[in-house]
């Protein structure tokens, strides 16, 4: 069982399952967001034990679909906690345990900063993977 929570610890939970793989998305606004590095868990697996009330998500316009999800207390971006899919990814960095991870692939790469090198031999592709 891995733990998570949000910086102030107002939004916690659990995931009684490994997550099924890590990516890192380079867009824009991923990295707006502050979280770009995810892990992909399934929603059986996945248990909000705190802090339902202070999660605010973000809806994108077109033709963005992805939503976002922020802790509205100390702003703690938590990835897609409230999907209703079977699988969602939740923001890496938010995992109080250790993730027994390595980061699978890198999306978005022709939208990544100059600044950020990418620094590990994982698959890289120019958009979402299935495109």
């Amino acid at each position: 069982m891995l733990k998570g929570s949000c910086c102030c610890g107002e939004v916690k939970f659990e995931v009684t399952s490994l997550p099924t793989m890590m990516g890192t998305c380079h867009c824009s606004r991923c990295r707006k967001i502050g979280a770009s590095t995810f892990v992909f868990v399934k929603r059986d697996a996945f248990t909000l034990l705190s802090g339902a009330d202070s999660i605010t998500t973000f809806k994108p316009e077109a033709p963005y679909k992805y939503s976002r999800c922020f802790c509205s207390r100390c702003g703690s971006a938590l990835g897609e906690v409230t999907s209703t899919g079977e699988s969602f990814p939740v923001a890496a960095n938010c995992f109080d345990d250790e993730l027994p991870l390595s980061n699978l692939f890198h999306e978005f790469v022709q939208e990544k900063p100059d600044w950020y090198e990418i620094c590990d031999d994982a698959k890289q592709f120019p958009g979402h993977p299935h495109q």
